[in-house]
């Protein structure tokens, strides 16, 4: 099923970026995929095999009137074919080539406190300028850090944090015994 759900991903976003509507499309897709986890009744009608295509379809052109047409073919295709149930899979990977199309590097700060927001953007414009990427900022508190800085950039992960340093001093102790 995942590498249909790459089929689909890469045809809306090749499909998208081609006639120009990139940002839209990748907006609507967040939207539509937000709306359709938000709302179990959405879910029981496009997934469900009692309703046919056409109903379907039907639904698809009532619920996301004002979008783009070529996101709208897309959702009525999904549902004509009945591969609605992996829209959530499809949306995933289309993030990952929207965010790769936009040179965009998640970063996360993770600290025991919560950190001055100037102190998060400073780090957030250094990893910018190492990397050579826009970087796509988040700063969360998880007090069992008991502190220091986590640091994530894409799926590295740099740990100055008090509980690791304590953890690799307990490793140290219990080889040395």
């Amino acid at each position: 099923m995942e590498e249909l759900a790459e089929v689909y991903a890469r045809a809306l976003f090749e499909a998208s970026k081609d006639d120009g509507v990139l940002e839209r499309v990748h907006d609507e897709l967040g939207q539509f995929g937000d709306a359709l986890d938000d709302d179990r009744n959405l879910q029981l009608f496009l997934f469900s095999p009692y309703f046919s295509s056409e109903e379907k379809k039907d639904g698809v052109r009532r619920i996301v009137s004002d979008a783009d047409e070529r996101f709208v073919n897309f959702l009525e295709l999904l549902a004509e074919r009945h591969r609605m149930p992996a829209l959530f899979r499809i949306r995933r990977i289309f993030d990952g080539l929207w965010a790769e199309e936009n040179k965009l590097l998640p970063v996360t700060v993770t600290s025991a406190t919560e950190l001055d927001g100037g102190l998060v953007d400073e780090i957030g414009k250094r990893i910018e300028e190492q990397t050579g990427r826009r970087v796509e900022l988040s700063s969360k508190v998880d007090p069992e850090l008991l502190g220091g800085l986590m640091v994530r950039v894409g799926n590295m992960v740099l740990d100055a944090t008090v509980r690791n340093r304590l953890e690799q001093l307990r490793k140290q102790v219990a080889k040395a015994a």
